[in-house]
Formats: C-alpha cells, sequence, structure tokens
C-alpha cells in the first residue's frame, strides 16, 4: 500500500498536478548532499509508456541487441533495471541504474553518439513512449530525485 501512494504520487507531481512548490531536497545520513566519491552514484528515471507498444516494447527488452548491451557497458553504466507499474489508467516505467565512471556527461555523450543506439534503437524505444512534462530538453526519461540511500 504504502509503495502504491509513493509512486502515485510521483506520477502526480510529474503531470504538474497539485499547487505546492517544488520540494526542497533534505539531507541527512541516509540522504546524503553528494555520492560518495569511491562508490557508484545511482540514478532513476520514469517515462510513459503506451500500451499498445507494450507488448513490443517488452519484446526488444526481453533480449537487448548485444552492440546496445555493449554501449551501455562502455558508458560505465552497471545493474540497470527498468521496473513496469500502472496509476491512474497510465502505464509507467521506473529505471535505476549504478553509473561506475569519472565522468557522466561525457560517457553519456558517447552513448547518444554510437549509431546503433541514436539511429535504431532509441527511435524504437522512444516510439513506444510518452515523454513526462517538465522532462529536461533533450532527454526522454524524466530523473528522479533520491531522497533515501541505505548501501
Amino acid at each position: 500500500m504504502k509503495r502504491s501512494v509513493l509512486l502515485a504520487c510521483v506520477a502526480a507531481a510529474a503531470y504538474g498536478c497539485g499547487s505546492a512548490p517544488p520540494p526542497v531536497p533534505v539531507h541527512g545520513p541516509t540522504n546524503p548532499a553528494a555520492p560518495t566519491p569511491d562508490g557508484p552514484r545511482y540514478h532513476a528515471s520514469v517515462v510513459e509508456l503506451l500500451p499498445e507498444r507494450e507488448p513490443q516494447y517488452r519484446a526488444l527488452h526481453a533480449d537487448v541487441w548485444p552492440e546496445v548491451l555493449a554501449r551501455i557497458r562502455a558508458s560505465n553504466i552497471r545493474d540497470y533495471r527498468i521496473y513496469r507499474v500502472e496509476l491512474g489508467g497510465r502505464i509507467y516505467l521506473f529505471s535505476t541504474f549504478a553509473y561506475v565512471g569519472q565522468d557522466f556527461d561525457q560517457d553519456m555523450a558517447a552513448m547518444a553518439a554510437d549509431p546503433t543506439t541514436r539511429d535504431r534503437w532509441w527511435p524504437i524505444t522512444d516510439a513506444c513512449q510518452r515523454r513526462i512534462p517538465g522532462t529536461p530538453d533533450g532527454q526522454q526519461w524524466l530523473p528522479l530525485e533520491q531522497v533515501m540511500h541505505i548501501p
């Protein structure tokens, strides 16, 4: 029950529901202001999945192309997961991964420049999704703010 309420709040916030100002991050022992310099940095994001494209999206991700997997690994992404949830009649995908490199922007630029990812994989997967309002320009998935981490 608590998990459902949390996901519903995330979806509502992503769609701009309500009139509350943006939240102010609160940092403490289980939500540090900065990642530890020696450990991985964790990322999470969300996008809407178009119901009519769900079978295609699932089939693609049941057997991701070797070139795409190699690029993800070369871009220092580990423990990459995508979860599905239905909230308020819409389907959302939540992704999480650990970044183990030293220059996140450079590694993401290398992924975006990869011909297989850019010209073949993303056009297919992006067509299965709807960007959530508030997603930064140039991104498909809306980044999520971490509010707790217990290693």
